[in-house]
């Protein structure tokens, strides 16, 4: 009788614990923001018909993707991670199958060819110059760059001189590509008082002053 006594007891002080530990576990998997929304996306320029893939256009002296896309992003004071990943922006098709690839100050991107050919990716820009030199498909080690200044790379190809593509180095680990559209959706932020961006082009890059707090979506336009 004493056991089944201490068995209830034990079971009733259960059902007053639960809950609470359940509701600190909730706190925990929630301290955390969300912030989705729509930038206004210039309209597309013209293209030829087998273009299924984004391209990089340059008009009047303005980089950007063609159908445009946008890169949202979060600023401020934000604890880096322990370390970057490492990226990759791959050659197939004589183009770059992720023509404009986001990352963070200090990530290591690779180059893999594949295709059938050559290929030498090159970099004049001031946030980063570098030339890989032709390689082959089965070069390896893999040839790769480490991008360690903010701002926009401008990558090309000494072989095929149609290529275009574009690494954007951000200073931050917050950041999303939207779609064709401009939806977007940032998960998994810190609370606290930022900005939030939106690169669109070259020379245009939108924002707007967000709170953020825990387990709150935030839904924000760039009209």
């Amino acid at each position: 009788m004493g056991g089944a006594k201490i068995s209830a007891a034990m079971k009733l002080s259960l059902l007053h614990t639960l809950p609470c530990a359940l509701l600190a576990l909730g706190g925990v998997v929630s301290a955390e923001a969300t912030i989705e929304g729509r930038v206004e996306l210039p309209k597309a320029h013209a293209a030829p018909v087998v273009a299924k893939r984004y391209e990089i256009v340059t008009k009047g002296g303005v980089v950007s993707t063609d159908p445009p896309t946008a890169v949202v992003y979060l600023e401020g004071p934000l604890a880096p991670p322990p370390a970057a990943p490492t990226g990759q922006m791959a050659q197939k098709n004589l183009g770059f199958v992720t023509p404009l690839l986001p990352v963070m100050v200090g990530t290591k991107v690779e180059f893999p060819n594949l295709d059938d050919t050559y290929h030498n990716i090159f970099s004049y820009s001031e946030a980063k110059r570098f030339d890989l030199g032709r390689y082959r498909p089965d070069e390896r080690p893999i040839p790769s760059e480490i991008f360690d200044k903010p701002g926009l790379v401008t990558l090309h190809c000494d072989i095929h001189e149609h290529m275009r593509g574009l690494i954007l180095v951000l200073p931050t680990p917050y950041f999303t590509k939207s779609d064709t559209g401009g939806r977007y959706r940032l998960a998994a932020l810190p609370a606290g008082r930022y900005v939030l961006k939106a690169w669109v082009s070259s020379k245009t890059t939108l924002e707007r002053p967000v709170e953020l707090k825990n387990g709150a979506t935030l839904h924000v336009d760039f009209p």
